[in-house]
């Protein structure tokens, strides 16, 4: 007789079914419920300490109004992240808390504005706004050039200082094919002059007399993220702090042709090398740098070895991707959530749709969350990773910060906007 068929193997507790199978036993698909409860139980530890941070710079804020809650937050979380890094339970939540939670911050901010103050606020910081870009741009090719740091290392530092940090530097990389290890290098150079504006440009605010409408002006085009220029206006004033968020969302929106022109060039420039021309410089290529160039193959430069004055990282052995076509909708992508969700919340506001009597309260929210952020952000700060980058792009970045600070305040002062 022909030997019985054995059984099929039971599959192992967490393993998917076989396609076409029906699920085993006591393997229920996972409920949309579930998995709203299994996210909530990976962010809250994270969370919690954030918030915990929070309640303790608040605290600190209210005994030492000066200071507000942001910069005790920032403070306590470096301190916490140099005496002991958070693990792997806690990364998610503070990732989290970081990004998304200061999104929702200034959603709210937008309960406070009309649409008739954001036309305004725009169009009386254009001046200053785009001078300010056009100076950090060029400085960042010129400077760089002289430093000898590598064309797309420069171009982000460039645009993250320009625009606005991090958020810049995601949209760019990809159109000029910047490698991780350059994304890496540009933010955590940045980042250090981020918590710098928190501390010294309210210093120079008061130095200098500057009115919180002023102040505001100043620090929505002169600092480069959007959580340092929450952060370093809700210091100085909530009034400060609502005329920053718009100036700075307004000046936001400069991703989108920043982007296009690199990718023009970059096209230009492929071209040209595809056709056998002279080569446009653009992005990414140094004609007068010996190896400007990140290695494509692991083998041709070890990990560790310099190229253009700073470290390199083994991510840095990696192919640069080809950059995107950017058709209509992916233009419209880059215009963050957060910028179209303050507009709404703005519009439904100037419709009176939102009571006056729920304002304060929406407005405590999103100070809190600020400084919920800003604590994310300090326990999130890696200064090996800053100390890798070199002093090449730390002086760069710095001549930036601080060229775009002087442009700024020289613009104000020309305008009569001091």
């Amino acid at each position: 007789m022909p030997a019985a068929p054995e059984p099929a193997a039971a599959p192992e507790p967490g393993s998917a079914p076989v396609s076409g199978s029906a699920p085993a036993p006591g393997l229920a698909p996972v409920s949309a419920a579930g998995r709203a409860a299994a996210t909530v139980r990976r962010l809250a530890p994270g969370i919690l300490v954030c918030v915990v941070i929070a309640v303790a710079a608040t605290l600190i804020g209210s005994v030492v109004p000066l200071v507000g809650s942001a910069v005790p937050g920032i403070v306590i979380g470096v301190v916490i992240a140099l005496v002991r890094k958070p693990g792997a339970v806690l990364k998610p939540g503070i990732q989290f808390t970081s990004k998304r939670l200061l999104q929702l911050a200034v959603v709210l901010l937008g309960a406070q504005l009309s649409l008739g103050q954001i036309a305004a606020v725009g169009l009386e910081s254009l001046p200053v706004m785009l001078g300010s870009l056009v100076v950090c741009l060029v400085g960042a090719w010129l400077i760089g050039r002289a430093l000898g740091v590598v064309g797309d290392l420069r171009t982000l530092i460039g645009v993250g200082t320009g625009i606005c940090g991090a958020s810049a530097i995601a949209a760019v990389s990809p159109v000029i094919g910047a490698v991780s290890a350059e994304v890496a290098y540009a933010v955590s150079t940045i980042f250090l002059f981020n918590i710098s504006a928190v501390i010294v440009f309210p210093l120079i605010g008061h130095a200098l007399g500057l009115s919180p409408h002023a102040f505001g002006l100043f620090a929505g085009t002169a600092v480069n993220d959007t959580s340092s220029v929450v952060a370093t206006a809700a210091v100085y004033g909530h009034g400060a702090a609502n005329f920053a968020v718009v100036v700075k969302l307004v000046r936001t929106l400069m991703i989108i042709p920043i982007t296009i022109g690199l990718a023009v060039l970059v096209g230009r420039r492929r071209a040209a090398l595809a056709g056998g021309g002279d080569a446009v410089d653009a992005p990414g290529e140094d004609s007068g740098l010996e190896g400007s160039r990140v290695a494509t193959n692991a083998h041709d430069t070890p990990a560790g070895a310099s190229i253009s004055g700073h470290p390199r990282l083994p991510e840095a052995a990696e192919a640069r991707p080809a950059p995107p076509r950017l058709t209509p909708l992916g233009v419209l992508k880059l215009i963050p959530w957060f910028l179209i969700g303050f507009v709404v919340v703005a519009i439904v506001g100037s419709l009176g749709v939102i009571p006056a009597g729920a304002k304060p309260g929406l407005s405590a929210a999103s100070v809190f969350l600020i400084a919920m952020t800003l604590s994310a952000i300090g326990l999130s700060t890696d200064i090996a990773a800053i100390r890798r980058s070199g002093w090449r792009p730390l002086v760069l970045g710095g001549a930036l910060w601080a060229l775009v600070t002087l442009t700024s305040l020289g613009i104000m002062w020309l305008t009569g906007a001091h």
